[in-house]
């Protein structure tokens, strides 16, 4: 369905993307002018998906944290990022980054770090904790965070916890 349909049309088929899964504004603009819709009829094809709730930028935000944190192991920085891609506002992103309990992120990292701790190879403790934690901060884990359970895992010998 690439290329030129008309309005109905393209309502109609953004209806049925949003229903199969959740979608933010700017990908379903992005989907609108593919299908080559004037501006005018984008902004109101949105503002209808808007109104009967089709489209919820917080609720795609909720979902697109949850499942990128737990699925993909990305980190608060990544996950930020990602959703600034998107067009999404700075205070829906803390916010609902700000929600996300800490045991559990802590855990996801713990459990990610652990996987590739076996794979590290390093001359000393210290330059395997360096790796790990420059592993942790590729997918999107904070500093701080990423050397200190890197920390705990290295130092450990028994890493079947």
């Amino acid at each position: 369905m690439e290329g030129s349909v008309n309005y109905r049309q393209a309502l109609t088929k953004a209806m049925a993307m949003c229903s199969q899964s959740e979608r933010c504004q700017f990908d379903v603009k992005a989907k609108l002018r593919l299908w080559e819709l004037s501006e005018v009829e984008i902004s109101t094809a949105i503002k209808y998906l808007v109104k009967e709730r089709f489209l919820n930028d917080e609720r795609y935000v909720r979902f697109y944290v949850n499942d990128k944190l737990r699925f993909n192991k990305w980190g608060k920085i990544k996950l930020a990022y990602m959703l600034r891609q998107k067009q999404i506002s700075d205070a829906l992103i803390q916010t609902v980054l700000g929600e996300i309990n800490a045991d559990n992120y802590a855990q996801i990292l713990h459990e990610l770090l652990k996987a590739k701790v076996k794979s590290v190879k390093g001359t000393s403790n210290y330059e395997r904790k360096a790796k790990l934690a420059v592993f942790a901060q590729s997918h999107g884990f904070e500093g701080e965070l990423s050397f200190r359970i890197a920390g705990q895992l290295v130092g450990n010998d028994n890493l079947e916890e």
